[in-house]
């Protein structure tokens, strides 16, 4: 069993919120020591958020929103105004790998800790940055939050029923995905570091992380000058493919994504391929309500479970909508490993979403799967702080 292919990496996390401790965390599953750095008293922000919160019994509550994204991580808390501790964090620094913050651009320069004063306590840190909107620019030092990065990185603006029905996503992807990013780049830093000697400032914003997953969206304007809109559950690029209602109330998602699949599905439901306005993919998008019509018009005497046996006969790609309780009952989702069982300190036993990532070996009789397979609850405030101190005086 593998610790880890991040094993020996040492990542000292200022951050809170979700973004960096989303990044920390997939250090952290990724194997390396994550000291989670907090506020005393209080700790994390989300320490805070809910409800939903778990009450053990004589004991503070537990938030769920802090044990979504703090797993593998140790606790001790600082207080960077004083001088004391801010010694504890120096020598953190002096033998850390990587150093995660989500300050506002220019906060760790006025608390004695600029990347000036980094690269001169340790010149091999990786340092990532995460901002809201860039450490720089015109609008560098707005404070960011994911909704409104939603809305001023244009994802709002392509998600929802219609384009008066601007929606934000249902988890704070904004902030996930700067997480993501945050992580991909230390992981390059860390890999030039082999070359280098030397670390480096790694940034990114949830602005540049919504600006990222535009995907066809952006090049349609860049390059089509085409401004995309919410239109629902219906791809703006590919018919049919979205969400078609069926009977009892039900529903389906299904997609076509090539001329082969289309034919499949016609000859399934008696449908003419080749019908005028339907024949191309192209045409399909023209025609998109037609097309949504015709086939939910086929598909209402059908009840879900029936409606999605046949297009998996069929070899059309389809699936169902889950609620989360069902994701997490699902024989796939156990299957690969989304499921992880840790012992909190005041919970106990506590089941929490896996890592998404799985490795494996090689060999010449076939794979052998290294990935990581024991993880730690997400800690309870300052719960590591003697122990770390010790080890930084040992």
């Amino acid at each position: 069993m593998s610790a880890g292919p991040l094993d020996g990496v040492l990542v000292v996390d200022l951050t809170r919120a979700l973004a960096g401790p989303h990044a920390g965390m997939m250090l952290g599953d990724l194997g390396a020591r994550v000291i989670k750095v907090e506020n005393p008293g209080s700790g994390d922000d989300t320490r805070g958020w809910g409800p939903p919160f778990v009450q053990p019994e004589d004991g503070d509550r537990e938030s769920t929103y802090f044990l979504s994204t703090n797993k593998n991580k140790e606790s001790i808390t600082l207080d960077l105004k004083s001088s004391e501790d801010k010694a504890v964090l120096t020598e953190l620094i002096r033998r850390a790998d990587v150093l995660l913050e989500n300050f506002r651009p220019g906060t760790l320069a006025r608390l004695g800790f600029g990347t000036d004063v980094l690269a001169e306590l340790n010149p091999r840190l990786v340092t990532l940055a995460i901002s809201g909107f860039g450490h720089d620019g015109p609008e560098g030092g707005r404070a960011g939050y994911d909704q409104i990065a939603q809305g001023e990185a244009g994802l709002m603006s392509l998600t929802g029923s219609g384009p008066e029905d601007p929606q934000r996503v249902g988890v704070p992807i904004g902030d996930l995905l700067a997480g993501m990013y945050g992580a991909y780049g230390v992981l390059a830093a860390l890999l030039e570091r082999e070359r280098t000697g030397r670390g480096q400032v790694v940034r990114t914003s949830l602005l540049a992380a919504v600006v990222g997953v535009h995907a066809f969206q952006g090049t349609a304007w860049t390059v089509g000058g085409k401004v995309g809109h919410a239109q629902g559950n219906h791809h703006p690029s590919i018919a049919p493919y979205g969400l078609f209602r069926c009977a009892d109330g039900g529903s389906v998602q299904l997609s076509c994504g090539s001329e082969s699949l289309w034919r499949k599905l016609c000859a399934e439901f008696d449908l003419d391929a080749e019908a005028e306005g339907l024949a191309t993919n192209g045409e399909r998008v023209g025609n998109r309500d037609r097309v949504i019509e015709l086939l939910e018009s086929a598909f209402a005497q059908i009840d879900a479970e029936t409606l999605l046996a046949r297009l998996s006969a069929a070899g059309v790609p389809a699936g169902k909508v889950r609620t989360i309780d069902e994701v997490y009952a699902w024989d796939q989702t156990l299957s690969q490993g989304l499921l992880v069982d840790v012992d909190h300190q005041t919970l106990g036993k506590v089941q929490l979403p896996g890592p998404p990532l799985r490795f494996f070996a090689p060999s010449t009789d076939g794979e052998t799967e290294t990935t990581r397979r024991e993880h730690t609850a997400p800690p309870v405030l300052g719960a590591d702080g003697d122990a770390i101190r010790a080890w930084l005086t040992s």
